[in-house]
Formats: structure tokens, sequence, C-alpha cells
């Protein structure tokens, strides 16, 4: 027979695990929309907000505007906009630039993401603009991936121009075309 402190205890944990498989039921919060400016635009114009001083030549070759100048022509290539040169053509304004924060050789505390610690890789930053309001309507990063040779630099710092310029198609609605 079960006695009454047994009883509890089993009831207890069948509402404990009940409540624990409830939640882990739970679906995931909808998305956020996406500002309907964006997959409505038909004319981006590109700025070019630079680079951080010490990328080029090494780790990088090129100059500071060899990011712009390759994310130019794979949205051009992407064939969904049209790419002007004035911003006042424009619907959106793509606003590009090349970070590269503090290694953490030069920090006094280690690199720690959870408390809020930057990430130390250089990273291409996006930001997306209305052109009318001139509001920021959706930013996004990606991070280039340490390298020890120059040809891996260089391939990482292609990659992540890459995944950014597919962050944005996919935000606009867009695909990637499989010749890009």
């Amino acid at each position: 027979m079960i006695g009454l402190n047994q009883a509890f205890r089993f009831a207890a944990c069948s509402a404990l695990l009940s409540a624990v498989a409830a939640l882990a039921q739970t679906p995931a919060p909808a998305a956020g929309p996406v500002p309907p400016a964006i997959p409505a635009a038909k004319k981006i114009f590109v700025s070019n907000a630079g680079a951080d001083a010490g990328l080029f030549p090494s780790p990088f070759t090129g100059t500071p505007d060899r990011g712009y100048n390759q994310f130019y022509a794979q949205l051009k290539g992407a064939g969904h906009f049209e790419l002007v040169s004035d911003p006042s053509d424009a619907d959106l304004v793509l606003e590009l630039q090349l970070l590269a924060h503090a290694s953490p050789l030069h920090l006094t505390e280690s690199v720690n993401k959870v408390n809020g610690a930057a990430d130390p890789l250089p990273m291409f930053r996006l930001v997306v603009y209305d052109r009318k309001t001139h509001y920021v309507l959706w930013t996004m990063t990606e991070s280039i991936e340490t390298a020890y040779l120059q040809k891996t630099h260089d391939r990482n710092f292609d990659d992540a121009l890459k995944a950014l310029l597919q962050d944005f198609l996919s935000i606009a609605g867009k695909t990637q075309s499989a010749n890009h």
C-alpha cells in the first residue's frame, strides 16, 4: 500500500513532469515581420561605409574597397534589383562596412560572448535603410573566420560576403541563382 507521503511525492513528480513536457512542446514564437519595403524594393543604392584600418594588404589582399566591389558585383549578378548610382533614386540603401574588433590579446579580460564581449573576428555589417524615411530596416553581420594562410584568409573573406548576400536575399524573399 502506498503511504500518503509517497502518494504526494508521486503526484508532485507527475505534475512536474507534465509541466516540463508541456514546456518542451511549446512552439517557438513566430518570427517577426520583415518590413514590407525590403521585399518590395526594385532599386538599390549600395553605400561603401569602408573598412577598419589594418586589414589590407594583410590579412586580406586587395584594398579597403574590396568588400564593397565584390558585394556590389555579386548583388548585381544576382539579377533581382536595379542598382542605382544615386541614393535619391533608390528604394533601399544598403550600407556595407568591414569591421575589425580588438583582438582578444588586447583585451584585459578573456572574450566571452555570454558576458557580452564583442566577436574578435573581422566581420561585415550590412545595414538596410529605407531611402525615404532614412530609418534602419534591418542589420545583419557575417564574421570572417580566422586562418593562417593568406589564400585561406581571402577565401574566408569571400565566403563571408557570399553569406551576407544570401542573408539579404533571404529577407528580401529572393533566391540566388545556381550560377552565383
